[in-house]
């Protein structure tokens, strides 16, 4: 067993249970910062297939080229016409313009702390606290990230530990330092 899960367990023997009959997870990062957030904004609010499915069209429309100048150039009734609403073609854009403008700098933006990257990435429209954690838990792959506000880890937790407490998963979170996100995989 690595370190972080032997942590993890003596840290919480029943988190240390479920992670000895699940076997160890670990966190895959993906490299291109900037299609991440474009995915990022495009599946929010809608299932895992309709996101994909309209993800898929994005890719056909941009013929796979993903930056901002080209995302900047479309005509917003084009992305529209492939079902991106209005609300979230701005949200592209402001992060593409934003990304031109070096606002965020995905070169320098893994050296920022947790905080920093979060206060960097919620300052483009349509990018909240939620989205800015799990890019930092998937594309940066920072092991230490709890998003209290998940609704999928506060169902995990409030099972796992059998419980309807509300706080049950910022309390038990306290556990699991330095290594939330690796526990969050678990929980999900």
């Amino acid at each position: 067993m690595l370190d972080k899960y032997k942590i993890l367990s003596d840290n919480d023997p029943i988190l240390g249970k479920f992670i000895s009959m699940i076997g160890e997870l670990d966190l895959k990062k993906t490299q291109d910062y900037y299609t991440s957030l474009l995915r990022s904004i495009i599946g929010q609010q809608l299932s895992a297939k309709a996101a994909a499915t309209i993800f898929g069209r994005f890719t056909q429309l941009t013929n796979g080229n993903f930056t901002p100048s080209k995302i900047l150039s479309l005509p917003d009734e084009e992305i529209r016409g492939i079902g991106i609403s209005y609300p979230k073609i701005k949200y592209m854009k402001d992060l593409s313009q934003k990304v031109l403008d070096k606002e965020i700098d995905f070169d320098t933006l893994d050296q920022l702390d947790n905080q920093n990257v979060i206060a960097a990435l919620t300052n483009v429209k349509g990018i909240g606290k939620w989205t800015a954690e799990m890019f930092l838990i998937f594309s940066l792959g920072r092991e230490n990230v709890l998003s209290l506000l998940d609704v999928g880890l506060q169902r995990g937790a409030k099972w796992l530990y059998n419980s309807t407490d509300e706080k049950i998963l910022e309390i038990k979170g306290q556990n699991w330092e330095p290594y939330q996100s690796i526990v969050s995989l678990y929980l999900w």
